[in-house]
């Protein structure tokens, strides 16, 4: 099957071929003429699978369909200085008249979102998309809404402040998306997702996309979608085919580091990801790395946009090697020279793994994913591998095999919950299992009880003591 044969309007059709897509994804198949007949969608579908063609290229075919005049940025802006003197901004702001909304859970994957409707619809002057997101300054903001864009791409709390200052009106909305809808309440958007959905026409078209359906998902979308249709497109998307997984064992934190500098000295690595559980962690390792010369740098939700801006610039620019990550990286960031994924960290929720190594293999190339567990973290591996159907191969590296078995022994009689035998006096009772950022002896970081050792590491060939012995 073609695009063409989707029913797409001439110009999408030329701005899809120009960006060298010619056939549809299975999910674009399924999804794209049912939203063409005006049905609302329920999609089940992973990061990777095409999902945001899915939903951009039947508005885009619409707006081509329409009047040019649909959508189209005022010749002046409408907010300013064309305004008579004397009134308030609130009285000078005609407020923004969106013919179709995008909610997304991150930032990262609103500026995806904006920059591939850009793509698609490049052949549709007449048509702008915008992202409206936490960390960009209001005045620019301001800017984007006065454009009257015809598509806007929003984070939902961000979202709420415009509503609550009149700035964005609904009433000729004709299309809600809600991309990624799980992550999205995961994150506790919930309430700002009823607000805004009350806000919308009755008579939108609502397509609502989520890795699952189950639950809490499935619920909200039964209630905010009028006799939608289902499409279920997870299973290949989910396998990951193109990307080899494999999984380390370490016994502690000081293992772990180790591991994971000799791994990132592969010379096969182009650019990579490594996910940690948490912010404070991507800062500590991105600094380290940095240290021991890698060209690393951090990116988490406590980063100014600006910050976070440059910082994935940087990445595609091929100026960084390595992105220490958190889980706010894991959907939206479309790099196709990242080659590896490592979780220093595994993720909360099995899903996220998906969505982490799906950071790799992109546009058709082959990726190596490659998680460093914990022996007590078995149980999470095992959930991962039975939502993806696929088992994980151990794999060990001469040198740095792990002391401990694969999975813990039962306690002492008389131990401390969570300890190994031997109790905390034993240098090897705490290895910090499920609480990042703490070592074999309990103390954060790569200093403490270690640093006699450390300093009597060997060096690596340019004369520096590798990231995993600082």
């Amino acid at each position: 099957m073609t695009f063409a044969e989707l029913g797409l309007h001439a110009a999408v059709l030329k701005a899809l071929a120009d960006a060298g897509y010619n056939e549809p994804t299975p999910v674009q198949a399924q999804a794209i003429p049912a939203a063409l007949a005006g049905r609302d969608l329920m999609v089940s579908s992973q990061t990777g699978s095409g999902k945001t063609a899915a939903f951009l290229l039947p508005a885009l075919h619409r707006f081509a369909s329409q009047a040019p005049t649909a959508g189209a940025a005022p010749s002046t802006p409408n907010f300013g200085r064309h305004a008579p003197r004397g009134r308030s901004d609130r009285q000078r702001f005609s407020p923004a008249q969106p013919k179709m909304l995008v909610l997304a859970p991150t930032r990262e994957l609103a500026l995806q979102v904006t920059a591939a409707a850009d793509k698609y619809g490049a052949t549709l002057r007449h048509v702008r998309a915008v992202a409206i997101l936490g960390g960009m300054p209001y005045p620019k903001q301001m800017q984007l809404l006065a454009q009257n864009p015809a598509i806007l791409v929003a984070t939902p709390g961000r979202l709420i402040d415009h509503m609550e200052s009149g700035k964005i009106d609904f009433s000729c909305l004709e299309t809600l998306v809600l991309d990624e809808a799980d992550r999205m309440l995961d994150m506790g958007f919930i309430d700002d997702i009823e607000r805004i959905v009350a806000a919308t026409p009755a008579t939108r078209q609502t397509m609502l996309f989520s890795a699952t359906l189950d639950g809490v998902v499935g619920d909200m979308a039964r209630r905010i979608t009028r006799d939608a249709q289902l499409v279920q497109a997870t299973a290949v998307a989910a396998r990951h085919d193109n990307i080899e997984q494999r999984l380390h064992f370490v016994d502690d934190l000081a293992h772990k580091n180790r591991l994971l500098d000799h791994l990132l000295r592969d010379t096969s690595i182009d650019q990579a990801i490594v996910f940690t559980a948490t912010k404070r962690d991507a800062d500590t390792i991105a600094d380290r790395l940095n240290v021991a010369g890698f060209a690393a740098a951090a990116l988490h939700g406590d980063m100014q946009q600006g910050a976070r801006n440059r910082t994935l610039n940087a990445l595609r620019r091929g100026q960084l090697r390595v992105l220490v990550a958190t889980d706010v990286a894991a959907r939206g960031i479309d790099v196709p020279t990242i080659t590896h994924v490592f979780n220093y960290d595994l993720p909360k929720f099995a899903e996220d793994y998906i969505h982490r190594i799906g950071r790799t293999g992109r546009a058709g190339r082959n990726g190596l994913a490659v998680s460093l567990v914990n022996h007590g973290e078995r149980f999470n591996v095992r959930k991962i591998e039975r939502l993806t159907q696929q088992e994980i191969p151990v794999n060990v590296i001469p040198g740095f095999e792990p002391v401990r078995r694969s999975s813990p022994p039962s306690r002492a009689p008389g131990s401390k919950p969570g300890g190994w035998k031997g109790g905390r006096g034993n240098g090897e009772a705490r290895s910090g299992y499920g609480k990042p950022g703490h070592s074999a002896e309990g103390r954060t970081g790569w200093g403490g009880a270690r640093d006699a050792q450390n300093r009597a590491a060997p060096r690596d060939t340019a004369g520096r003591r590798s990231f995993g012995d600082r």
